[in-house]
């Protein structure tokens, strides 16, 4: 018992002096002020904001097994695609905690078994199995179960930070496209509780605030779970921005009136010709866009895109239970008898898209061999 909590304290201290050096890079960029945090390692736990209980309570939930965590990310207590990969790691690096196996060949198809188990929860969200093919690279360089378990838990806690860096540097290089007087229509939530900085589509919109622009933000509800009225118009308005919310079946007319300037959404994977999945009832906005000739950008890192994929068609389209479109607030809204197609993604092609904005580049014009220059250039 004794050399356990030696080790637990070894880690603890190693793993404090990882985050202190990589907080250190950004704590100058602070462009928004959160009271709450979507997720963090502590005491040996994961604590998560439960994304379900939004916005009528901020509750936090601790987790203490990759099983828990799992069912996290599957209920979408965690969601959005970067704050899932987050998750798949720190899911990962319980694992390697709560497991008690007798010896560092047993741990290790343990903590394997587990990673299978964090994989098949969503299957949209790339930057999932992005985390998690990172971590298995470290599983299998580790040799013994103190080594497994303080690298593992070292590399998700620098998945976690990285995010938060590449936030900021997605808002950076999206607030180069807001002007002072900007209203921006956005679609269900790539803001703070998507992933583990400030945000991805937001994150332009919290840059560009914070240099004194004046923006304005149209936030459709993103049915059926609402996403954007829950979560989105929740954090912008704790973060002072005027947000309006709508109904998803008003953004045309939205549109009609001339008062958007620019619509910006995240995403759940792109493929390598830029084609793009992200919540549905994005790829009609998309439409829309094209027909009023309003500028449609896509915000996401670069552990969003997913280069074995080579079109829309080749990204794997979640589908969701039913009782997500039959009930609303508890209540039953749909018959018993009605059959449900409720998918949780759509895909919109290229085409479709203005640019796409990454913490590296600015993709646009949107083609192939900019995807491929994005990732080759340092």
């Amino acid at each position: 018992m004794l050399s356990e909590q030696v080790e637990s304290t070894s880690l603890e201290s190693n793993v404090t002096v990882i985050a202190n050096r990589r907080t250190r890079k950004t704590e100058t960029m602070n462009y928004v002020s959160l009271d709450f945090r979507t997720i963090e390692w502590v005491d040996g736990k994961v604590r998560i904001l439960d994304q379900t209980r939004l916005p009528e309570k901020t509750e936090y939930r601790d987790l203490t097994r990759a099983e828990e965590m799992a069912e996290a990310i599957r209920c979408l207590a965690v969601r959005g695609a970067p704050l899932i990969g987050v998750a798949g790691a720190y899911g990962v690096a319980l694992s390697a905690h709560s497991r008690k196996a007798s010896s560092p060949e047993r741990l290790k198809v343990d903590i394997t078994k587990d990673i299978r188990m964090l994989g098949a929860t969503r299957p949209t969200a790339v930057n999932l199995f992005w985390a998690l093919d990172r971590m298995s690279d470290v599983l299998e360089s580790a040799d013994s179960v103190g080594e497994m378990r303080e690298t593992l838990l070292s590399e998700a806690i620098s998945i976690h930070l990285e995010d938060r860096e590449k936030c900021e540097m997605i808002g950076r290089n999206g607030a180069t496209l807001i002007n002072d007087g900007f209203t921006i229509l956005t679609h269900c939530n790539a803001g703070a509780l998507a992933t583990g900085g400030i945000g991805t589509a937001l994150a332009a919109i919290y840059v560009a605030s914070a240099q004194n622009k004046r923006v304005k933000v149209f936030a459709s509800e993103t049915r059926p779970l609402l996403q954007g009225a829950r979560l989105t118009a929740w954090e912008l308005s704790r973060n002072n921005i005027d947000v309006t919310l709508l109904v998803d079946g008003a953004r045309g007319h939205l549109l009609t009136k001339g008062k958007v300037d620019c619509i910006i959404v995240g995403a759940d994977r792109i493929a390598a010709n830029g084609d793009t999945a992200n919540k549905i009832g994005t790829y009609p906005l998309s439409v829309l866009a094209q027909k009023h000739n309003i500028p449609f950008y896509v915000a996401a890192p670069l552990s969003t895109f997913d280069l074995t994929a080579p079109a829309g068609e080749a990204i794997p389209i979640e589908e969701r239970e039913s009782k997500e479109v039959l009930f609303f607030g508890g209540t039953r809204i749909g018959p018993d008898n009605a059959k449900v197609f409720n998918p949780a993604f759509d895909i919109t092609p290229h085409g479709n898209i203005s640019c796409i904005i990454t913490e590296k580049h600015i993709l646009h014009p949107l083609l192939e061999e900019s995807i491929e220059d994005c990732f080759r250039t340092p």
